[in-house]
């Protein structure tokens, strides 16, 4: 198959199933807040831990006398005024802090690997079964519970043959150098471009391994080998894919850059996630299914494009409301944790009340409105997406992600200078927000009660598949409801309240 019947097979099949494909991209951007647990874990034992040694007592004390923060733009007063805080910080750092600390980065990073190369092995497979005209969703869910270990092994590999073709070209650079400075400097050169190549024969290889994996049903061995073979009989096809990946990034970060001064940064993140990161994947494995004979593309829905994204989002809103109505202990439990863990932000900041002062009148001035409705926008829509979908994590994460969010606005609110104002600026567009996350954290405990069930047993893997696709058609309905949210927070909130306040 050719670059161009490939490309219009990867187009096909993503306009066609995308509620059967896209929930494990969205599970990706997920990833953060599901490893995240391990440095939330760590920062409750250490708030324990200076509780109980009566240490946080000792630092509440010490800043109850700290002047606040002097009224001007003076460098060096306000340098003396930040030296003056560091020794109500000092009693804080412990022996015991700093290991609790670096042992929640150090599971928070297992977390990160493990989770990816799981959920790594779910997309591609949603991706096969997918172009296999089987329910995608399904196949995902049983190959990130039986391939995971294999994408681990692949990217253990990877890596440690990038690691060799740096080590060894730096010991011959190194060995030539000693034995003559000019004979080094030639090896150098040598050792530069061969290791290009090297580097990039290592990525184009193991872009093909993780396909062969699930279309093959291989080991890591034989997976390297068939993406071996593939590229030994088809070098164009796999260098044009590699073109095109590299095209596709470098276009994903010029966007970003162009929107950047728009505040459409978080849009383009979320669209790469969820657009070019699942194309390429369907285009690389559609380039080798074809190579195998193992794939058949499916042809391209009759509807039009603009029919198929207003039915998408009249859709998502019906699927909104109805999950709503059908989970209330969901949304109790998620409201609950959302408004308990704002109460603790209030309380946790409130030795810092006076010495470190919020401005929301500040955070607003000179905020350009589109820009600021992008913005907005695009961080919340991530949020809500994320929290939902890392529920299936066993729920935890989202509730994490809610007491996370709840501990930072009522901090935030707790040290407000003037927090009438802030209520006024909350109150238009937080009525349609707050819910949104609220729904979002409801959304997370579903899809952790579903996944809980789905490994002990008690629910088969089409129960779980049913309930992503409902999540995926939620976070659709609740982007109607941020984008609502995000055009009065940038438009309206900041500005109305001004003349009564």
């Amino acid at each position: 198959m050719d670059l161009s019947a490939a490309v219009t097979a990867t187009t096909a099949t993503l306009r066609r199933r995308p509620a059967d494909l896209l929930p494990f991209y969205l599970l990706g951007t997920a990833v953060p807040v599901i490893s995240r647990l391990g440095v939330f874990a760590a920062l409750a034992g250490i708030y324990i831990h200076l509780e109980v040694t009566g240490r946080l007592a000792a630092a509440r004390d010490a800043l109850g006398g700290v002047e606040p923060p002097p009224e001007t733009q003076d460098p060096e007063a306000l340098q003396a005024w930040a030296e003056g805080l560091a020794p109500a910080f000092e009693p804080l750092l412990t022996p015991t802090v700093g290991t609790l600390f670096s042992a929640g980065v150090l599971v928070t990073v297992v977390l990160a690997v493990l989770t990816y190369a799981v959920v790594s092995a779910g997309q591609l497979s949603a991706v096969v079964a997918g172009l296999r005209d089987e329910r995608g969703l399904v196949g995902g869910i049983a190959g990130a519970r039986s391939r995971w270990v294999t994408f681990l092994g692949l990217y253990v590999a990877e890596l440690l043959l990038w690691i060799g073709v740096v080590a060894l070209g730096s010991v011959a650079v190194g060995a030539a150098f000693l034995a003559n400075p000019f004979l080094g400097a030639a090896v150098a050169v040598g050792a530069l471009l061969a290791g290009f190549v090297a580097l990039v024969l290592v990525r184009i290889l193991f872009a093909f391994a993780p396909v062969a994996v699930v279309v093959d049903d291989a080991g890591v061995v034989a997976a390297v080998e068939g993406a071996g073979g593939f590229v030994r009989s088809n070098p164009v096809d796999a260098a044009a894919y590699l073109v095109v990946a590299i095209g596709a990034l470098v276009g994903v970060a010029s966007v970003a850059s162009a929107v950047a001064f728009l505040g459409g940064g978080a849009v383009v993140a979320l669209a790469s996630a969820v657009v070019v990161a699942p194309a390429l994947d369907l285009l690389k494995t559609v380039l080798y299914g074809a190579y195998r004979g193992t794939v058949d593309p499916v042809s391209p829905p009759e509807v039009g494009l603009r029919a198929q994204f207003v039915g998408g989002l009249r859709r998502g809103w019906r699927e909104l409301g109805g999950f709503v109505r059908s989970t209330p202990a969901h949304h109790a439990l998620a409201l609950a944790t959302a408004v308990g863990f704002g109460a603790v932000g209030w309380l946790a900041v409130e030795p810092f009340v006076g010495a470190v002062p919020t401005s929301i009148e500040g955070r607003i001035a000179g905020q350009i409105p589109p820009v600021a409705a992008l913005t907005y926008f695009g961080n919340n829509w991530g949020v809500a997406i994320a929290t939902a979908f890392s529920g299936v994590g066993l729920g935890l994460p989202a509730l994490s992600s809610l007491a996370f969010n709840g501990v930072a606005l009522g901090a935030t609110a707790a040290l407000e200078e003037n927090l009438l104002a802030l209520v006024a600026f909350v109150v238009p567009h937080g009525i349609f927000e707050i819910p949104a996350l609220v729904v979002s954290g409801a959304l997370g405990v579903h899809l952790g009660v579903v996944s809980w069930r789905t490994f002990r047993g008690r629910a088969s893997r089409e129960r779980f598949a049913d309930a992503l696709e409902t999540a995926f058609w939620v976070t659709v309905g609740l982007g109607i409801l941020l984008a609502v949210a995000a055009v009065i927070e940038g438009f309206v909130s900041p500005y109305y309240w001004e003349p009564f306040l």
